[in-house]
């Protein structure tokens, strides 16, 4: 969705910005299409840039301090966008003031917490004062706004490609992002079916958000989001973003999208440096590499590339781990945010060719 004039947007971190609670605010950092983000609320990183704090890449994000500095520096403030995802999608209490704050300043707030305003009466009354909207993102939908698997999947001949991790919070919606705009370069009309509040945020206009779906309709909503991107945007590559990991006990997620979303190729995102499941060692360990391909090779799909999420890894490590990777399994590996994804254009545009 790309907006001639997209609304004016701040994104509240407040403390958060450089953790992996704050992924939300990490993806609108790097690029969305519903929002023109014009800075982040952060009193830890006051006084940098954004993209600095998050890769060491200016964007021109100022980190603000508080909101009355925001509206001091910027005019036209219209919206502020919640920008953490917590575990269980807890508002943090202190956050609450700073939201109150916005709405007086007739600022309409944006959430993708699983804890929804809407249902805070207080936010609510003040909203309703001053006339501006509270978004819960991740509100579930009415039971009549959702689909039911009817297995129509099967007519979509577009290559399926899901983009799935190791673990959480290793990129995989940023590396699904930056395949789509490589495949655009290349001439590839490659389209994203987005799972996460995040997604949306972005601008997707085809997916659901996955942790807040009843579990009876989530291969539904995935089929539904799949089929209909096909077939409106007459789409040669789809892009599933994945979410959490197939073995991580917190959550398992992706054995959905191998076979009620029919993904029959797979971008694995890996953290070598990671040792448990959300760095949590009561969590056990990451199965390897080598595991979670062998893993996917059963769910009757097949590993075309492996992303890198460089995490703890010195430059000379991450490239080290490139090479050992590709050595081992004879598929590109990438460093998404070092190098870019084009090595995987290639295996991609064959699939095109084995499907023409």
């Amino acid at each position: 969705m790309k907006n001639l004039i997209k609304p004016k947007a701040i994104v509240l971190t407040d403390g958060l910005l450089q953790t992996t609670d704050a992924k939300t605010a990490h993806g609108l950092i790097r690029g969305t299409d519903r929002y023109e983000i014009v800075a982040v609320i952060d009193s830890v990183h006051a006084g940098k840039d954004a993209g600095e704090v998050l890769d060491g890449m200016h964007r021109n994000i100022p980190v603000l301090a508080d909101i009355e500095t925001a509206m001091e520096a910027v005019s036209g403030i219209t919206h502020c966008i919640i920008g953490i995802a917590t575990i269980g999608g807890v508002l943090p209490a202190h956050f609450i003031p700073i939201i109150k704050s916005c709405i007086q300043k007739n600022i309409s707030i944006v959430n993708g917490l699983h804890d929804f305003l809407t249902n805070i009466p207080e936010l609510v009354a003040l909203a309703s004062e001053y006339k501006v909207e509270l978004t819960d993102v991740r509100k579930p939908k009415d039971r009549k706004n959702l689909h039911f698997w009817d297995a129509a999947i099967f007519t979509v001949t577009a290559p399926i490609i899901a983009v799935i991790g190791t673990d959480c919070a290793l990129g995989k919606r940023t590396t699904c992002r930056m395949v789509m705009q490589a495949c655009a370069i290349a001439g590839i009309n490659a389209q994203m079916i987005y799972t996460g509040q995040t997604g949306w945020l972005q601008g997707g206009q085809y997916g659901f958000i996955f942790d807040s779906t009843l579990n009876d309709f989530i291969a539904g909503e995935l089929e539904h989001a799949v089929v209909s991107c096909w077939k409106e945007t007459h789409a040669q590559v789809i892009l599933i973003e994945g979410q959490s990991a197939l073995r991580n006990p917190s959550g398992p997620c992706g054995s959905e999208l191998l076979i009620s979303g029919n993904a029959k190729q797979v971008i694995l995102v890996h953290a070598p440096k990671r040792t448990y499941y959300d760095d949590i060692e009561t969590w056990g360990p990451i199965h390897s590499l080598a595991s979670e391909i062998e893993l996917i090779k059963m769910y009757g799909s097949t590993v075309i590339a492996v992303a890198i999420n460089t995490e703890h890894c010195t430059p000379e490590e991450a490239v080290a781990f490139q090479k050992e990777y590709e050595a081992a399994f004879k598929i590109p590996v990438v460093l998404p945010l070092q190098q870019g994804v084009e090595k995987i254009i290639p295996v991609i545009k064959s699939l095109l060719k084995t499907t023409a």
